[in-house]
């Protein structure tokens, strides 16, 4: 079954979060775990990143942390680009050690029916198989004429 969310939804949520755990985030700009992140911390979200591969780098003015428990300011959003097998041990970290989370947010092609419940019951908004900076465009008209706008510019275009 394909969850459907309404606009107002998904523009409250974005319009509330303020500061998104990006969990898998690569350092590699061609990634779209990089370019995601990047895009949200432009348009002014604190990102935190999320990946112990890159523990201690800096991305998008922050320092790479290895696990939630690493993390010290309050996280609104967790946003998940790891496989959808992946998603209830995030789930339940990010429940047991982010005291302020209010959304599970899970990237195109992840989603996971069990965790997705778990988290609802636990009273957290969750977004499925969707794309916070696809969303953050459509809703508030970013998007180009071609349908989308990847935020990266090439002179080979």
């Amino acid at each position: 079954m394909t969850e459907t969310y309404t606009d107002a939804h998904l523009r409250d949520v974005l319009q509330k979060t303020k500061v998104v755990a990006v969990v898998g985030v690569s350092t590699n700009p061609v990634r779209p775990s990089y370019y995601v992140a990047r895009y949200l911390s432009l348009k002014g979200y604190t990102v935190v990143p999320v990946n112990p591969v890159y523990a201690g780098q800096t991305l998008f003015g922050q320092t790479v942390v290895a696990d939630f428990a690493d993390i010290d300011a309050p996280v609104d959003m967790v946003d998940i680009f790891r496989r959808s097998d992946a998603v209830p041990p995030i789930v339940d970290a990010a429940m047991a050690q982010l005291p302020h989370l209010k959304t599970i947010w899970m990237q195109i092609g992840v989603a996971h029916a069990e965790a997705a419940a778990k988290a609802r019951a636990a009273g957290l908004t969750v977004i499925q198989n969707r794309c916070p900076k696809i969303e953050y465009q459509r809703l508030f008209g970013e998007l180009r004429m071609g349908g989308f706008n990847t935020g990266i510019i090439s002179s080979k275009l």
